[in-house]
């Protein structure tokens, strides 16, 4: 271990010590894979090449949220705020001890947020049981992030721990394929033109992951970055919302001076229940949910009840959320509203539903 954290830290020294430029950019590009590599390794030693563990949180409702900050930052007063959860709180670093879910039901979305302890600087590597509270965020689908305005410094580290993990907010993965080969080396294909990457970068890169012979095609522009998260293959992507909370402490001057820093998405109050009302629509429409309504053959849509679907789901994914025999049994289904081109389109499993349609499933 102590062999991998001197050559950890001596790329990270050489890293931070090297100018980027054209001339450099290669070297860069090769120092970052090494480090990549290096602590891929030292994670695997250290965990016995089994996955560390993390508190077992059952997820349930439509979308799971992750209340992410330091202590003492909020989180249990936003997540009673948001839920109604009995969740103990105090003015002082650590009042949570264990993972603390809630469900907000908004729009006849159930939403389930989790209040976890706060992380601190230095959690990626397992500070204040930070390795445990970033394993739960893995699994969420949209992380909330809460600032106190009297610190906005801790945005940064934040940020850097979660990304220290794997986990690639407001990212989406690089439309990048990898197709090992069993001679012939590394081709690099591209669809576009790459200004910071060189066929000659790519290809040591890999080779440094012990890919020696394979077929890369690259559809869009990359960082030496983004091609070592689609190369070791275990990122999570995921949006993020940036909550400023405790703004009632601050003059208006320093408020507007920490807006320009940290860009929040929602300036609020948690204790004075301020902004609550706009951060429940805000959650709701960065996790893209959809509205379906269902109608049985015969029979009026029930325009009361929607199932809440994500967007970009299909007429399978419908099935598969009622009941997986649904795929089995599938005929064909009418669809009404956005997606058709008109009311009671017969269509497939396939078809890619959008907000508010009325779908008709006929099953054998």
């Amino acid at each position: 271990m102590v062999e991998y954290e001197d050559k950890i830290t001596e790329l990270e020294k050489e890293l931070s010590n090297t100018k980027y430029n054209k001339r450099t950019q290669h070297h860069i590009g090769l120092v970052k894979a090494k480090l990549a590599h290096l602590k891929e390794k030292q994670e695997a030693r250290r965990t016995g090449g089994k996955k560390g563990e993390g508190y077992s949180v059952r997820k349930s409702g439509d979308a799971t949220v992750l209340l992410l900050g330091f202590p003492s930052v909020g989180k249990s007063t936003l997540l009673n705020d948001l839920t109604h959860a009995d969740s103990r709180i105090g003015a002082y670093d650590f009042t949570t001890l264990t993972v603390i879910p809630g469900l907000l039901e908004y729009n006849h979305a159930k939403i389930q947020i989790l209040d976890v302890p706060g992380i601190v600087k230095g959690a990626a590597s397992g500070r204040g049981r930070g390795k445990e509270v970033l394993a739960v965020l893995r699994n969420a689908d949209l992380a909330l992030i809460i600032v106190d305005v009297q610190h906005p410094g801790t945005l940064d580290i934040i940020k850097r721990e979660v990304y220290d993990v794997g986990i690639r907010l407001d990212q989406k993965r690089p439309d990048v394929r990898i197709r090992r080969t069993a001679k012939d080396g590394v081709r690099v294909g591209k669809t576009v033109k790459l200004n910071i990457l060189t066929d000659d970068t790519i290809q040591d890169i890999l080779k440094e992951f012990r890919i020696t012979n394979a077929e890369i095609l690259i559809r869009e522009p990359i960082t030496d970055d983004q091609l070592i998260d689609v190369i070791e293959g275990n990122r999570v992507y995921m949006p993020s919302l940036i909550v400023l909370n405790k703004v009632d402490l601050a003059p208006v001057q320093k408020l507007e001076e920490v807006k320009i820093k940290v860009k929040p998405d929602l300036c609020i109050s948690a204790l004075n229940k301020q902004g609550i009302e706009e951060l429940k629509k805000l959650i709701f429409d960065k996790l893209e949910l959809i509205r379906i309504y269902m109608k049985q053959p015969g029979k009026p849509a029930d325009m009361q009840v929607p199932l809440i679907m994500k967007k970009g789901s299909s007429v399978k994914d419908v099935c598969e959320k009622i009941h997986r025999e649904f795929v089995t049994k599938f005929k064909f289904v009418r669809v009404t509203g956005r997606s058709a081109k008109f009311p009671g389109q017969k269509l497939t499993l396939k078809h890619v539903l959008q907000d508010e349609d009325i779908v008709e499933l006929h099953l054998s």
